[in-house]
């Protein structure tokens, strides 16, 4: 069931969920919605224009990382669909399932609706990277690629990046990574497009990021006070690579 949307959510530690919330409303400029959930765990990060993609959840305990909403019409039969694909049912909270790749990434399958995706800026949080141990790397990517639907870039034995491409709707798109590691759960980060990467990696570290290292390859590394890295590219915004 290939999803209408997908939303990535920055999963906090509580006690870097305030400053990190605040620091992802600064670098992306979008407005923090009501709390909602049972605890007023969840907001939305909303654009000035069409459906939110960015969501902050504040976790009990653990370390902060990154999650993926898939939105689908019915996620029950969706979710019966991924378990046959070697997902795993972690939590059914009742209009939303939980579950684990079998690499071991969480993700959700909701029905949510969205359907705008923002006019595109000059730099956006548009890509969301799985960062996968060698040894899982290619099941993983048939996963991804069967659940999604979206557009294949299939790995290579010489490239350590894979992709999945969605239709021009959509707000976010897959690139998956071979890690030199061999074992492992599979994680995640978020990628920023922008046409300038040094002078968005300035803006960055003024708002209140850490610069961690550059790349010469197109990237540069960044990490939040929320504790996880992230990256700022050289991908021209707006433009999927293939």
């Amino acid at each position: 069931m290939t999803p209408f949307w997908v939303t990535a959510f920055l999963d906090l530690a509580p006690y870097d969920h305030e400053e990190g919330l605040a620091l992802w409303e600064r670098l992306t400029g979008y407005q923090r919605s009501a709390p909602r959930g049972a605890a007023a765990e969840f907001v939305s990060l909303v654009p000035a224009d069409g459906d939110d993609f960015l969501r902050v959840q504040r976790l009990g305990s653990g370390p902060s990382r990154v999650h993926l909403d898939l939105h689908v019409d019915d996620p029950f039969a969706a979710a019966e669909q991924a378990v046959r694909r070697g997902a795993r049912v972690v939590a059914d909270l009742g209009d939303y399932l939980t579950l684990t790749s079998p690499g071991g990434f969480t993700f959700c399958y909701v029905a949510h609706p969205a359907s705008r995706r923002p006019s595109t800026d000059t730099s956006v949080a548009d890509q969301v990277c799985l960062d996968i141990p060698s040894s899982l790397y290619d099941d993983e990517f048939d996963f991804w690629a069967e659940l999604t639907g979206w557009r294949p870039r299939a790995p290579r034995p010489d490239d350590e990046f894979a992709r999945l491409t969605p239709g021009d709707d959509q707000p976010l798109q897959l690139l998956l990574q071979r890690l030199d590691e061999e074992q492992g759960a599979v994680r995640a980060h978020l990628d920023w497009s922008s046409d300038d990467r040094d002078e968005e990696v300035a803006r960055h570290v003024e708002l209140g990021a850490t610069f961690v290292e550059r790349f010469d390859r197109g990237w540069t590394v960044l990490r939040g006070p929320d504790g996880f890295t992230y990256c700022v590219t050289e991908r021209q915004t707006g433009v999927r690579p293939t």
